[in-house]
C-alpha cells in the first residue's frame, strides 16, 4: 500500500493487483540499484540459466537447479529489506540491530549452502558417478 493511501481507501480487485505489481518491481529496480549482492547474484542466476541450457538436463532437474538460485536472491532481497528497516530506525549500534543484520546475513548464507548441495548433487549424478565408473 503507498505511503498517502489510508487504510478505508485501500485499492480492491484488479486495481489492488496492478498497484501490488507496481511495488514489487519498484522494490526489485530499488535493490538492483542499492544492493550489490543483488546484482552479483542476478549475474548468478543468467549464468545458471546459460549453464543448465548447455548441460540439457531433465526439466525437473534442471528447474530445481534453477530455483534454488532463485531462492538465493529471494531470501536476499528479505535480508536487504530487513538491513535497509534497521538503517532507518537508526545507526547507532544496538544489540538487536546487530543481531537482525547477522540472522538475515546467515539466511542469505544457508540459502547458498543448499544452492550449492543441490548444484554438486546434481552435477556429481550426472556426470561425477559415470566418470568413476569409466575408470573402474
Amino acid at each position: 500500500m503507498g505511503a498517502n493511501t489510508s487504510p478505508s481507501e485501500k485499492p480492491r480487485g484488479l486495481i489492488r493487483i496492478i498497484k501490488a505489481t507496481g511495488y514489487s518491481w519498484a522494490g526489485l529496480k530499488a535493490a538492483y540499484h542499492h544492493e550489490a549482492a543483488i546484482r552479483q547474484e542476478v549475474v548468478l542466476l543468467a549464468a545458471a540459466l546459460v549453464v543448465l541450457l548447455w548441460l540439457q538436463l531433465p526439466l525437473t532437474e534442471s528447474l530445481m537447479m534453477f530455483g534454488v538460485i532463485v531462492l538465493v536472491i529471494i531470501v536476499e532481497l528479505l535480508n536487504s529489506a530487513i538491513e535497509a528497516v534497521v538503517d532507518r530506525v537508526g545507526e547507532e549500534r544496538h544489540e538487536l540491530s546487530g543481531r537482525a543484520k547477522d540472522i538475515g546475513s546467515a539466511a542469505v548464507f544457508v540459502s547458498l549452502l543448499l544452492a550449492g548441495v543441490v548444484w554438486l548433487a546434481t552435477l556429481w549424478h550426472h556426470f561425477g558417478t559415470p566418470l568413476i565408473q569409466s575408470y573402474t
